[in-house]
């Protein structure tokens, strides 16, 4: 019988793939020896591997590069960063080689991009696109990076207010988008996006307070679909009810170029996943030419935000099975050495998927397993995988340890989940390490973070020797 977990995975996947490989009985992800991983730092641990971030954004820029020479687009294509997915240096530093702009959502996202023009690592000439709801202290922030002369900082427009809000505080003209609210999806509770001006209100939107207003120029119209780009039939038509919006305030707005598209690509989370991205690019690109050619204005210049795609597939997360504790005949809980909640914290919020498979002993025999983690909540848990809403994994042996890795989890997980900061039932912060490869693929690591101690958790807590 084909009992082996190398065997399950071989009747079940492609396998190996681009990025999983095997080496006798052990896990490889993009050549990374992991147990090697694990023997020197131990587990839990979490990892960035940088160069991955690199590959995706050079992915894209190719997708849209393909798709503007096969239909003859006669505009430009600029890739920004959405940096609310990942703040960290090293993973501005790393996407900054690749000749990519930046996307804000709050103020102290502009004190991140002052450091970076200090470091050299982005010009004037870098976009900076403002989007989210404008409290005193990000209008502030926004006005100080125009009134130091970021030509290219530009605010999208989320209320009816900020136009006014800004101009007060910025010198002379600056350049300006309006984000649509678009139409959600049936699942939600609401109809309408919280986030910018509703599609019917733009037009008059701008012919009452732009149109006039000499310190303002309308150059940009966003548009954020929340479930991402995706090939459905909700997406399309959010494309082209955007598409109208754009074409009508053309016409009234010579000086409006750029469309936005903001929304990210999915961020592969099975071995089963597939995703035409390519197709997706050249269709979107076709559409936006073929609506612009029958109302007969200029096709706008294309802006993407890329945070999840960007940064999403470079990280991962590993963990050793403590413990199998069997609750009842049927269920058997692996429990991991730290906590679903605190490091992977949208597996418990939003139900989300990644990649997890074995670090270790893949010709051993597999059982069927829920995993939980350590915290004292009924909601720790890891409550599916690929396998037909079960986790299968080698079989749980005290004196053989077993390692598991969560791949893809380079996105939101950190700061959602409050780097460094306290966490539920005072699970410590896990290692992090920092992979690189440099032109001769040679694989080098650094360690970016130790694990928190108590000494970190009782600082914050006021535990600091003072009364």
């Amino acid at each position: 019988m084909n009992t082996k977990y190398s065997d399950l995975i071989d009747q079940t996947y492609y396998f190996p793939q681009e990025e999983f490989t095997l080496e006798g009985t052990e896990l490889k992800f993009h050549d990374i020896d992991l147990m090697e991983l694990i023997k020197e730092y131990g587990a839990p641990l979490k990892f960035t591997y940088l160069p991955k971030i690199s590959q995706n954004i050079h992915r894209a820029k190719k997708w849209f590069a393909d798709a503007m020479e096969k239909h003859d687009y006669k505009a430009n294509y600029n890739y920004c960063y959405c940096t609310k997915s990942s703040h960290f240096q090293h993973v501005l530093n790393e996407a900054l080689k690749n000749d990519i702009h930046i996307e804000t959502s709050s103020a102290f996202d502009i004190n991140i991009v002052e450091k970076l023009k200090a470091s050299g690592k982005i010009t004037d000439d870098t976009y900076v696109l403002c989007n989210g709801f404008k409290r005193d202290q990000y209008i502030e922030n926004i006005a100080r990076l125009l009134n130091n002369g970021h030509k290219n900082c530009m605010p999208i427009i989320d209320n009816y207010e900020e136009i006014d809000l800004l101009s007060e505080k910025i010198e002379g003209k600056f350049p300006i988008g309006i984000r649509i609210a678009s139409e959600e999806e049936p699942k939600f509770e609401f109809y309408t996006s919280r986030l910018g001006i509703g599609y019917k209100n733009i037009v008059p939107f701008f012919n009452k307070k732009i149109k006039e207003n000499e310190q303002v120029e309308l150059k940009m119209l966003h548009f954020f679909i929340n479930t991402g780009i995706r090939d459905t039939a909700y997406y399309w038509n959010e494309l082209q009810k955007c598409l109208r919006v754009y074409v009508s305030l053309k016409k009234v707005c010579p000086e409006l170029d750029s469309l936005n598209i903001g929304g990210g690509f999915p961020v592969k989370n099975s071995l089963h996943f597939e995703y035409d991205y390519a197709y997706m690019v050249d269709e979107i690109i076709n559409q936006i030419k073929l609506y612009c050619e029958e109302a007969e204005v200029d096709v706008p210049n294309i802006f993407t935000e890329f945070g999840s795609f960007t940064v999403g597939e470079s990280g991962g997360a590993i963990y050793e099975i403590l413990y199998q504790k069997q609750q009842n005949d049927r269920e058997k809980w692996n429990m991991i050495n730290s906590s679903f909640i605190t490091t992977l914290p949208d597996t418990w919020a939003i139900s989300k998927k990644f990649v997890m498979l074995p670090i270790n002993r893949w010709n051993d025999e597999y059982e069927r397993v829920l995993l939980g983690g350590l915290t004292c909540d009924s909601d720790d848990y890891y409550n599916s995988e690929q396998n037909v809403n079960a986790i299968y994994l080698p079989k749980y042996k005290k004196e053989k340890p077993l390692y598991i890795g969560f791949f893809n989890t380079g996105a939101y997980q950190e700061t959602i989940g409050g780097y460094g900061g306290l966490h539920h039932c005072l699970i410590p912060q896990p290692k992090h390490l920092l992979i690189d490869k440099d032109e001769n693929g040679n694989i080098s690591t650094k360690l970016f973070s130790e694990q928190q101690d108590a000494d970190d958790m009782l600082k914050i807590l006021g535990y600091n020797g003072h009364n």
